[in-house]
């Protein structure tokens, strides 16, 4: 079974890409959505014990959280080492589990997989990307982004550039959408040979 790891940078079409997999069934780990399940559940109590004003009706509020930590790397560091854990740990019951099920290819989509520092349990990685004007175009149609925020968080994320050529394959999203699908199925092509090689 072959272990992809899907990341890129905000706004480069990660979640377009992740449903192309999807359409072509290939199972996906989410890391987001891991940590969304989390904060309503396991990741509620260690991390109101660090940030009490970030919990909200039993859960923990993402907003109020990214106020708390996004300019300040301490904190940002203190949550990390109670979330990221708990994301490892469900990540590797979604492998084992497919694993189980016979699936020759899954996808783990970790938006910091280079940022975070960690190793994960990774065959191969594909990057998505596009040109800077269509990322800030697509990151200002957010709700909430201002250019200020954009700025903060490109910051924190290595260029797309370096993440391109720490990846296998890279996926350009910024071209026609029948062309970013024939990519992702190419990618799916070599990643399911090298499974039954």
């Amino acid at each position: 079974m072959i272990r992809l790891g899907l990341t890129g940078s905000m706004a480069t079409g990660k979640s377009t890409v992740a449903n192309m997999f999807r359409e072509q069934n290939v199972p996906i780990y989410d890391a987001d959505k891991a940590v969304h399940e989390l904060y309503e559940g396991e990741a509620v109590g260690p991390v109101g014990e660090l940030f009490p004003d970030a919990i909200v009706n039993g859960q923990v509020d993402r907003k109020a959280l990214s106020a708390i930590v996004l300019n300040d790397k301490t904190k940002l560091a203190s949550l990390e080492k109670v979330v990221h854990p708990l994301v490892h740990q469900k990540m590797h019951q979604f492998i084992d589990d497919h694993r189980k099920a016979g699936a020759d290819l899954v996808i783990l989509e970790i938006p910091l997989l280079f940022e975070t520092g960690k190793t994960y349990p990774l065959d191969k990685i594909v990057v998505t990307y596009c040109a800077d004007d269509i990322q800030f175009q697509r990151a200002m149609g957010r709700p909430g982004m201002t250019k200020e925020k954009f700025e903060a968080i490109k910051t924190r994320q290595m260029p797309q550039s370096e993440k391109r050529k720490r990846a296998d394959f890279a996926i350009d999203t910024g071209t026609k959408m029948d062309q970013t699908r024939q990519a992702v199925d190419d990618v799916i092509t070599s990643c399911r040979a090298l499974a039954n090689q």
